[in-house]
């Protein structure tokens, strides 16, 4: 089963700002500064953290997972937003 995530993030280098940033676009949706949409699996999640534990400083930085369900579940019909209003990310095959 896929969960829906906000991962939010607080890097205070450069560099690891940016290669987390790469992470992340390879797991979701870029939606803000610092914040992704993420539907990830178990296995997904557990590998994420990995790749994320790697080039994050444990003193310095932080990165946060919020779960808001199941994937399949979360309606984005009740997204408030104020301000510009909110846009579903269309998931597609991309070709490379």
């Amino acid at each position: 089963m896929r969960t829906l995530y906000v991962v939010t993030y607080d890097i205070s280098g450069a560099r690891r700002l940016r290669q987390v940033f790469k992470i992340l676009r390879g797991y979701g949706d870029h939606l803000q500064l610092s914040v992704f949409s993420c539907e990830l699996a178990a296995r997904e999640l557990a590998q994420l953290e990995a790749e994320l534990e790697e080039v994050i400083n444990n003193k310095s930085d932080q990165v946060l997972f919020f779960p808001l369900g199941p994937a399949s579940g979360h309606n984005h019909g009740k997204v408030k937003a104020l301000g510009r209003p909110y846009t579903v990310m269309e998931r597609g095959a991309r070709v490379v």
